[in-house]
């Protein structure tokens, strides 16, 4: 039905062969929804299509999320700008899964890009299930029944700490108090066994002492971002980038300042239990 080139050994694929600006088939949301399983995160190119169109390809996956914290496109509020100019450069540098400061965090994103850098700008993607995989029997019975809080706060607290960010950022901080999640979560459709801590929202293992969580969450922030597990993908214009939030994390290459950089994006709902 599609043309598929993975990226890289652990995730990734390019698609092509399909105009995301029509309708899609059942059968086609069917064959991404597969592919997303099997690649975890997939590409597509020369997709110039409308916030209409990018809200209807997400809505092909599920009920769609809003972001307390982010500047939206009129008319679709669940569709959110993510932009860094030279006059206000971006703040989110670390690796990440979208949103898990959510009781319910995120099945999938869809990132479009709209304008891209001359040169850099590039995204790295890191597949969780190949960082458990890799783990040692040992290491992996350790973290099985561990469970972790991740905090809207610790991820926003360079924005929290601008002038006038609490009063701004004050109803998202009431609306999402911290949350807890699993440190090894079962995927939900493919049953594989993924790592589900991040760098940006996670800020402590429950019941262990506070060097102790420290010193696994460190080892666990440094591990899942090992280069064998990672794929990087280069933006052009009209570009989309689908990932399963539940088995990947991801960092944007803030190489481009000052140039102007935005992207859009949408979040597909949660799909729980673990």
């Amino acid at each position: 039905m599609f043309n598929v080139t993975p990226m890289a050994g652990a995730l990734g694929a390019e698609i092509s062969g399909i105009d995301l600006a029509q309708d899609l088939q059942p059968e086609q949301v069917g064959a991404l929804r597969t592919l997303l399983n099997e690649h975890e995160v997939i590409f597509f190119r020369d997709q110039d299509i409308s916030p209409a169109r990018q809200h209807a390809l997400a809505s092909c996956f599920g009920p769609l999320q809003t972001h307390p914290a982010y500047a939206t496109i009129d008319g679709f509020p669940e569709i959110t700008i993510l932009e860094s100019t030279a006059e206000k450069p971006t703040k989110i540098e670390a690796w990440h899964s979208d949103m898990t400061f959510r009781q319910h965090p995120p099945m999938a994103t869809v990132l479009k890009s709209v304008i891209i850098p001359p040169r850099g700008g590039d995204t790295l993607w890191a597949s969780m299930t190949a960082a458990y995989n890799a783990l040692s029997a040992p290491m992996q019975r350790l973290l099985e029944g561990l469970v972790a809080v991740h905090d809207f706060s610790w991820g926003f607290k360079e924005s929290l700490a601008e002038p006038g960010g609490r009063e701004r950022l004050a109803e998202a901080v009431a609306a999402n108090p911290p949350v807890r999640h699993p440190v090894i979560r079962t995927h939900p459709e493919t049953g594989r066994k993924v790592i589900f801590v991040n760098s940006l929202f996670t800020t402590h293992i429950e019941g262990l002492k506070p060097n102790e969580s420290r010193a696994l969450l460190d080892f666990l922030f440094r591990h899942v971002v090992t280069d064998e597990f990672t794929c990087r993908f280069h933006w052009r214009p009209h570009s989309i980038a689908i990932w399963d939030n539940r088995s990947t994390q991801h960092k944007p290459v803030n190489d481009y300042f000052p140039a102007h950089r935005r992207m859009e994006r949408i979040t597909v709902d949660g799909d729980l239990p673990y």
